[in-house]
């Protein structure tokens, strides 16, 4: 696995990829927030906080994070190479397991320099350094938890064909999907079914993570989609060997 997850981390950083994928999400978080007029920017908002950009990171990270994963078995199917892993003496969940790291690590090395934000939040409150760091701290994690639950799908549909494109375009499809097909589906329903339905999805999970309350239902849901899917990848590589 470690082999595995080495060899994607170099495959990111010794081509243009790795670079463009962080340059393009700090721009995009950076514009929405700082410059482009709208309900993300951050100076038109009036007050010194985050949410805004915990509430756009889902969505450039719905786009960006198939766009990564769409090589990870798509790639390896049509130069043939995917034959070449089977042989090594790593059992397929290994080979699924580092590849999903070298994605979600990334992602987290994208995160980093957003840390930037908070400093720069935190210096323009009223009184500087006053921001509640529970609310940040915890809406990291949540990000961390979606992160983890877009690459594992992303993963996964890039294993249903050779070509990259379909690849992208499945994972931007069931990443909505989860995130906000499931709260979407509730308002046609009341009471208890629309509850129900909405907690099938991603954003409601998020929403509560994001505001400090570290639910520990929360963090099995994420888990399950997490281990779902990368068990999915799994057995779609097992039924491709036959």
């Amino acid at each position: 696995m470690l082999a595995i997850f080495k060899r994607e981390i170099q495959s990111f950083f010794t081509s243009p990829i790795g670079y463009l994928i962080i340059g393009l999400f700090l721009t995009l978080t950076g514009l929405f927030l700082w410059v482009f007029s709208g309900s993300f920017n951050i100076l038109e908002y009036g007050f010194a906080d985050l949410s805004h950009f915990f509430n756009l990171t889902p969505w450039v990270f719905l786009f960006l994070i198939p766009a990564i994963t769409m090589r990870s078995f798509s790639e390896e199917k049509k130069l043939g190479t995917l034959e070449l892993l089977y042989i090594k003496p790593i059992g397929l969940t290994n080979i699924v397991l580092g590849k999903f790291l070298g994605t979600f690590t990334l992602s987290v090395i994208a995160l980093i320099p957003t840390l930037l934000y908070v400093y720069t939040i935190s210096e323009l409150g009223v009184v500087a350094g006053n921001l509640d760091s529970g609310i940040v701290i915890g809406s990291y994690f949540g990000v961390l938890f979606l992160v983890a639950a877009y690459t594992a799908i992303g993963i996964f549909t890039s294993t249903l064909s050779e070509n990259q494109i379909i690849a992208f375009i499945l994972g931007v499809a069931l990443c909505f999907m989860f995130y906000y097909g499931f709260e979407s589906m509730s308002t046609l329903f009341e009471g208890s079914t629309a509850s129900f339905i909405k907690k099938l999805g991603i954003k409601t999970h998020f929403d509560g993570v994001s505001q400090g309350i570290v639910d520990t239902r929360s963090i099995v849901y994420f888990a399950s989609i997490t281990l779902f899917f990368v068990f999915l990848t799994t057995v779609q590589l097992k039924n491709a060997t036959r």
